[in-house]
């Protein structure tokens, strides 16, 4: 396997990026494990709040030297509403999400580095504690490209969209 090398940045999702991201979504390796949002509408409603809102989602474009790669989101475990991690208690806990925009750039590893570097980033701010994904049991090259990116699966677990594998990082002791 070739190594990723780049710069991995990310950008902000933007009212100009929703159409993108609606047409990623439409691809069927994506679609087959990201079940929402599926219209414009529900994008624009998740990933673009009033400014004003206290959303805790921040969503993002994926690059690597500066071409768009992915998407990938992050949120505050805690209080994130509609059945998800309702016995979290710790407000540093934050939840990622992603995926990766090309067929052809599975299984070579750039989903591992992305998650890898958005994570390096998240651990930046002193209040985050440890991040979570929950990859579906059937998704197993998610739970391979999150354990490559240094997540530990913890336990299986029952989320509002049905079986999963709750995944943790924690924040490096060093």
């Amino acid at each position: 396997m070739p190594a990723i090398v780049g710069i991995h940045t990310f950008k902000q999702v933007t009212r100009q990026d929703l159409l993108t991201v609606h047409a990623w979504l439409q691809r069927p390796y994506i679609a087959e494990w990201w079940r929402e949002p599926r219209s414009l509408v529900e994008l624009e409603h998740d990933y673009l709040p009033p400014i004003s809102s206290q959303s805790s989602t921040r969503a993002y474009i994926a690059l690597l030297d500066g071409e768009p790669i992915g998407f990938i989101q992050s949120y505050v475990v805690v209080g994130s509403g509609g059945g998800w991690w309702e016995t979290e208690t710790d407000p540093g806990a934050r939840g990622i999400d992603q995926f990766l925009a090309r067929e052809h750039q599975l299984g070579r590893g750039l989903g591992s580095a992305m998650v890898r570097a958005f994570v390096e980033q998240l651990f930046q701010n002193p209040e985050v504690t440890r991040i979570q994904a929950d990859p579906s049991p059937e998704n197993e090259r998610a739970i391979r490209s999150y354990s490559r990116a240094g997540f530990v699966p913890v336990r299986e677990i029952v989320t509002p969209d049905g079986p999963a594998i709750l995944m943790l990082r924690e924040r490096s002791s060093r």
